[in-house]
């Protein structure tokens, strides 16, 4: 199966990225893309700054795509996550998730990204229009309830 996991400043092209996924792959036959965009938070966010710890982070995505990959029967998978200075209406991540059938597809891909949210460490901080930066960005209850339901 082939794999991508990149830790990365720079933007992403989904369209690129799936075509890569692909390329010269005839077994596939569902692709999932989730992609996921910084918001401007009702208005008064200019960006979301996102801080990791390089290796920390790459090693435990890694683990997640892993156990994505013992759970279902995927063709590839890419995963990709930025940091830095992020705008309203860039890019954050990329979940690509490729199979035979959808339902791996799908599943893989809510799966990657409920436990993206919940174990890669990642952290974030608003930064407002009136200048000042915010604050950082808390872990949502919901977000635990969503991953929890894969722990089964």
């Amino acid at each position: 199966m082939n794999a991508t996991l990149r830790i990365q400043a720079e933007d992403f092209d989904v369209a690129a990225e799936t075509a890569a996924l692909t390329q010269d792959r005839a077994d596939i036959g569902a692709v999932v893309a989730f992609t996921g965009l910084c918001r401007d938070g009702g208005e008064r966010l200019t960006a979301l700054e996102l801080e990791h710890y390089p290796g920390m982070a790459e090693a435990e995505v890694g683990r997640v795509v892993e156990e994505a990959r013992r759970r279902w029967s995927l063709a590839g998978l890419t995963v990709i996550h930025r940091f830095g200075r992020i705008m309203p209406g860039e890019n954050i991540v990329l979940v690509l998730t490729a199979s035979a059938h959808r339902a791996a597809a799908f599943e893989a891909a809510a799966f990657l990204m409920d436990f993206l949210k919940t174990r890669a460490p990642f952290w974030k901080r608003e930064h407002l229009k009136d200048g000042s930066a915010g604050a950082w960005v808390e872990a949502k209850a919901a977000d635990d309830d969503a991953a929890a339901r894969w722990r089964n």
